[in-house]
C-alpha cells in the first residue's frame, strides 16, 4: 500500500520563510502530541528519509519535519554564529513555529544538533513538551566531535559537498562552515549546557551509537544525568553518528515504544 505523499507548506518565523512537511494531519490540535523532527548541523527534511512517515503510521501521531533557517530550501541565514546559537533556536525559533502551527504540545525528536535543540527547548518550555527522544546530542564538547569535524573539513572538497549541495543548494559551504568553524573555534571549547538542561522534567530517551565519530558515549550519560525527569540511555554497538539509517528497525522500535509510553 502506497503511503499519502506528506502535505508541504511554508512558515514565516522570525523573518525567515521555513520549509515545512507534515504526514498525517492534525485532526484535533495536540490529540496527541505530535511529533516533531529537528534534523543535525549538516541536515534537512531528506535527511530524515521515511522516518517521519514511518514512526506518525507507527504511532498513529502527526509527524512534522522541517528545514531550519539557513538550511535546505528555507531562507537562507546570514548571522554570524555565536556560542548559543542552538539557545536561540530552542528559545527564539522552535516556540513561533509551533505556534504558527497550532502545536501546544509536542514530542520532540532530535538529531545531533536538534537534539540539543530539543532539549534547551523541554527546560525552558516545560509545559509544550511530553517527551524528547535525542539521537546522537551534544551538551558539552568532547575529543572526539573535533577529530570527527576536523576529518570532515578534510574531505569537504571532495564528495562531501557534492553530496551536502543536492540538499542544501548555493548555501552549501554556509551551512558547511558555520557548522564546522564554530565547533573548531577556540571560543567554543568551553560550551556546555548539562545546567541548562537541568529543567528538562518530562520522558527522555537519548540515543547514541557507540562507534559515532562525532561524539562520545559519555554525552548519553550527562544527559541522562542532567535532565530532572525520567530519562533512559541506549547506546547501539557498532553504530555511527546516524542509528536512525545504521540501525534503523532497533531505532524505529525503540522511539515507538518510547512514544507508547508518553500520556500525551
Amino acid at each position: 500500500m502506497t503511503k499519502p505523499a506528506p502535505s508541504e507548506q511554508w512558515v514565516d518565523v522570525n523573518g525567515y520563510r521555513l520549509r515545512v512537511q507534515i504526514h498525517q494531519p492534525l485532526t484535533a490540535p495536540d490529540e496527541p502530541a505530535p511529533l516533531v523532527f529537528l534534523h543535525e548541523g549538516l541536515g534537512c527534511i531528506e535527511f530524515w528519509r521515511n522516518l517521519p512517515a514511518r514512526l506518525a503510521q507507527q504511532t498513529g501521531r502527526t509527524a512534522v519535519v522541517f528545514d531550519r533557517r539557513g538550511y535546505g530550501r528555507s531562507t537562507p541565514c546570514s548571522e554570524p554564529r555565536r556560542i548559543d546559537y542552538l539557545h536561540l533556536e530552542a528559545y527564539q525559533y522552535l516556540p513561533p513555529l509551533l505556534d504558527r502551527l497550532g502545536i501546544r504540545r509536542a514530542v520532540l525528536i532530535g538529531h545531533s544538533d536538534g537534539g540539543t535543540i530539543a532539549l534547551l527547548f523541554g527546560a525552558k518550555f516545560v509545559e509544550r513538551c511530553a517527551g524528547i527522544v535525542t539521537e546522537a546530542a551534544h551538551v558539552f564538547v568532547d575529543e572526539t566531535t573535533l577529530a570527527g569535524i576536523r576529518k570532515a573539513v578534510a574531505a569537504y572538497h571532495g564528495k562531501l559537498r557534492s553530496r551536502l549541495k543536492r540538499y542544501h543548494g548555493e548555501q552549501t559551504d554556509a551551512v558547511f562552515f558555520a557548522w564546522a568553524d564554530t565547533w573548531l573555534a577556540p571560543w567554543f571549547r568551553h560550551w556546555r549546557i548539562t545546567d541548562d538542561i537541568a529543567g528538562v522534567r518530562c520522558p527522555v530517551l537519548a540515543i547514541q551509537g557507540a562507534a559515532d565519530p562525532y561524539g562520545e558515549p559519555a554525552q548519553v550519560e550527562a544527559i541522562v544525568h542532567s535532565v530532572a525527569g525520567p530519562a533512559r540511555p541506549l547506546v547501539l554497538p557498532q553504530v555511527g553518528h546516524t542509528p536512525h539509517l545504521e540501525a534503523v528497525e532497533t531505532f524505529t522500535a525503540a522511539v515507538a515504544e518510547f512514544v507508547e509510553t508518553l500520556k500525551a
